[in-house]
């Protein structure tokens, strides 16, 4: 399984996601994914991952080998984030992805970073 984390700006993001999400999959007896963080484009905030037209320039990139991609964001106080805005985009972007690959939003509650 080939794993594409999308973080806000991976420059310091990767560094916890890929561990978190390396180790949640090998939990669920996924221990052979490939875990990757995107990397390119550089989205480098939150108001530019949370754009459909920039998630559909990562799945245009990356769906053909990307089983399962995962946008992860920072809460930064909005609550309705994760009942509002999330569920769109993923409803947007499983439109837009191969059959039988999935894609799936979360907000982490507090800065990744921290």
């Amino acid at each position: 399984m080939n794993v594409l984390v999308i973080p806000e700006d991976f420059r310091k993001d990767q560094y916890m996601l890929k561990p978190l999400i390396q180790a949640m999959l090998d939990a669920v007896g996924q221990n052979r994914a490939n875990v990757r963080v995107c990397q390119d484009p550089l989205l480098g905030g939150i108001s530019e991952a949370l754009k459909e037209e920039r998630l559909q320039e990562i799945i245009e990139r990356y769906d053909w080998k990307v089983d399962l991609f995962i946008l992860c964001v920072v809460r930064d106080g909005v609550a309705s984030r994760k009942d509002a805005v999330l569920p769109r985009l993923e409803v947007f972007a499983r439109q837009k992805i191969r059959d039988g690959h999935a894609f799936f939003a979360e907000n982490a509650w507090q800065e990744l970073e921290v």
